[in-house]
Parts: C-alpha cells; structure tokens; sequence
C-alpha cells in the first residue's frame, strides 16, 4: 500500500457512476427483468477501461472499476454466494422511516421505500463466484495496462451479508456469520493474490445502532465486537498492508442526527486487521471528529484514508478547504499516514441520481486539486524545519575542524 512519501496521494471509496446503458441493464437484471447478458459482458471491459481513465485524468492515485460490474455494493454478491435461494415471501427490510433518523423526521422519511430481502441461506454457505471475480480483476487489470496506478477493488463485508442475507439453515447467528466468513475470504484472498488491494466495505459497522432504535450503545459495541472477530477470521493471513477498512453510515442525503460517533467504536475498528481505515470526515455531521483520531493511539503502521469530500452534499468543496482536512490529519499522524479520500461511493446502487456524475467529477478535481495545496504546504513545512537543524549542523561541523595553519606560521 502506497503512503504519502513525497506528497499527500488520493484515492476515493469505490463506487462511481456508471454509464447510462450500463446502468438500464443492471436495474433491469436487479428487477429480475431478462437482459443480453451477452450484451453486458460485451459492454464491461470498454467501460472500465474509460473509468479507470477518467480517474486519471482527475488526479486520482489509487483507483478501482468503479465497481460498474455489480448492482450494488451489496446485493452482488446474490451470484457469489451459494446456499441461498430466492425467497418472494421474505420479511421486508425495514426502511429508513422505522430507523432512529426516521423516528425522529417521520415527515422526510415517509416516502423511503423498504426492500425486499430476496435470499435466504438454505443451506452451507460456499463460494461460487470464482468466474466473475476473475472477470472483475482480468478487466481491471487491462484496464490499468501499464500506467503504474495502484489499485483496489471493493468486497462487501461478512456484517453486511448477515444483514442482507436471512438465515434459515444455520443454528445460531455466530455459526451462520462465521460460515459466511470462510466464504468470501476467498473473494478477499483472491483479490489480494491478483496484486491489488483490498478494500473491506462495512457501512453495517456503525450504522446498526441507526437502525436498531432499541439497542443502547454498549449493546451495539458487543454486537460489533463479535463481526469485527468473525472479520479477522475470513482475512487472515492477508498481510494487513493489502487490507483497507471502509466504514460510513448508509445515510446520504438526510438529517442524520442519530450517527453512531465514532469514538464509541474507534478502538474496536482499530482491531479490524486493516493497514487503513477509510471513514466519513468530510460532512457537517462527523467533520468535527477529527480530533478524536488524535486520541486514538493509532499504530504506527496504519494509515488513514479520511472522506475530505462527501457524497452526502453536492456542494462541490473548495480546494483551500480540502487542503485543511488534510492537514488536521497530517498534524495527528504525520502526513506520510494520510491518504484523502472520499466520505463514501458515489452510486452505492447502480441506478443511485443523487449526485449527478457531472457534480462528482468536479468533486474529485477538488480534491486533487486540495491534496496538491496541501502538500506544497506540508512539504514546505518540513523544509523549513530541516534549514535550521542542517545550518546548525554545518556549523558545529565547522567548530571541530582544526584552524588551517599558513607557511609563515609554520617558520
């Protein structure tokens, strides 16, 4: 994993805007509705070699697919994971409306739709979705080609499955999530083993206290507790270099009055074997929580990847201001520990409109534009430090140096 050597690199959380036509069959084949899969295989290299282009053009150092293969960042994994079946009759989802947020704004959530829950597990959860990861990396590899770019591709995480995922087999829920943990480390192990990173998507992490209105903090600590361990277990033996956590909070647009604060979980989040968290720090409601991080002993060899541009505004933010988010980091761990990102993806679900593509690429020229002003600044910093230490040097060096003695003084 790439740090901040030589100035403050960028990145972003995975999820991007997909082309119209890509989107049409994607929706269509989340509808259950019948598409040319033909088609859509056909389509994918193209628009993933335009999207990794596009992201390097704007200035961006660790890229992805734009994770234009999937329908969500979750529901992909209906074709990776077997032991599950689809089930019409099962309970809906609850929908925003019945979550804290909800509870509290009963008017701005009226209309939030539930979702159906499709799969329930029947039976051993296994892996089947060899053939398509392998399709996600050989076009991402070609993608890249020879550009050097460093590259991430985005898994869902094993919390995230338990919640999509209802189990109707399994004994008990800690069996059942741990059995979903051996599953999808292949998919986490395989990417890593094709030379990329691995970006671990946990927004279920701390958004389960949002919509789980009844449960107190320190019942939504225990119960984090046992997925961060059933987490460890799916990734180990991954160097934890090649693991980045991202976590956020599921809201985009909204009030979002009842987040999880992160410093009721930021010392069970520092357990995930990760060599970077990726988190929300950009919008008004957790930008404040910088300073937390300060406090956090964090390891030396981990590295924080902090939202400076939120997907929950289109606001496009100014660069200066970007350079100063990053700078609040740089000030706690040291800049070469600062990687900035963004608070969340961009279209979570392929058919997402809440922030027009045109918005979201001008938000990604700011933030490259905010890490270049950043790191002039921090970088001229550390230059001014080193004149004086170097000056002080050369002048002690100087005292020691024995007084050169001319011919005449020698007679």
């Amino acid at each position: 994993m790439q740090h901040s050597t030589k100035r403050i690199i960028t990145t972003h959380a995975g999820s991007l805007p997909r082309p119209a036509d890509m989107i049409e069959m994607l929706v269509a084949k989340a509808e259950g509705k019948p598409i040319d899969e033909d088609a859509q295989r056909a389509r994918l290299p193209g628009a993933v070699k335009d999207i990794v282009k596009k992201q390097i053009e704007l200035g961006l150092d660790v890229i992805d697919d734009g994770e234009y293969s999937k329908p969500s960042f979750v529901t992909y994994v209906n074709d990776r994971l077997a032991g599950f079946e689809a089930d019409a009759n099962a309970p809906r989802r609850g929908s925003w409306s019945e979550s804290r947020e909800g509870l509290a704004f009963p008017e701005f959530y009226a209309s939030a739709p539930a979702r159906n829950i499709r799969m329930v597990c029947t039976g051993p959860v296994t892996y089947r979705g060899q053939s398509l990861l392998q399709r996600d990396i050989a076009n991402l590899k070609a993608a890249i080609g020879d550009t050097g770019v460093e590259a991430f591709m985005p898994a869902i995480s094993v919390a995230n499955i338990e919640d999509w995922m209802l189990n109707r087999y399994y004994k008990s829920a800690e069996e059942y999530l741990f059995a979903i943990a051996e599953a999808m480390r292949e998919e986490y192990k395989a990417i890593v083993d094709a030379g990329f990173l691995v970006q671990i998507d946990d927004p279920r992490l701390v958004s389960y206290y949002l919509v789980n209105p009844n449960a107190t903090i320190e019942e939504c600590r225990k119960w984090a507790v046992l997925r961060v361990e059933a987490l460890n277990h799916a990734l180990r033996g991954i160097p934890p270099e090649k693991i980045r956590h991202h976590t956020c909070y599921g809201i985009n647009m909204g009030p979002r009055v009842h987040d999880m604060e992160v410093k009721h979980l930021i010392d069970i989040i520092m357990k995930i074997n990760a060599g970077a968290y990726s988190f929300e720090a950009a919008n008004p409601r957790h930008e404040h929580e910088w300073k937390v991080w300060g406090n956090a002993k964090l390891p030396k060899d981990k590295v924080l990847i902090p939202g400076v541009i939120s997907h929950s505004t289109v606001l496009v933010e100014h660069p200066e201001l970007v350079a100063e988010r990053i700078m609040r980091y740089a000030s706690l761990v040291g800049r070469e520990r600062v990687i900035a990102g963004s608070d969340c993806g961009f279209a979570t679900f392929a058919g997402s409109k809440e922030v027009h593509p045109s918005i979201v690429w001008a938000k990604f020229e700011a933030l490259a534009e905010g890490a270049r002003l950043a790191s002039k600044e921090l970088w001229k910093k550390a230059a001014a430090k080193k004149a004086p230490v170097k000056k002080a040097a050369a002048k002690a060096a100087a005292k020691k140096r024995p007084a050169k003695t001319t011919a005449r003084a020698k007679k």
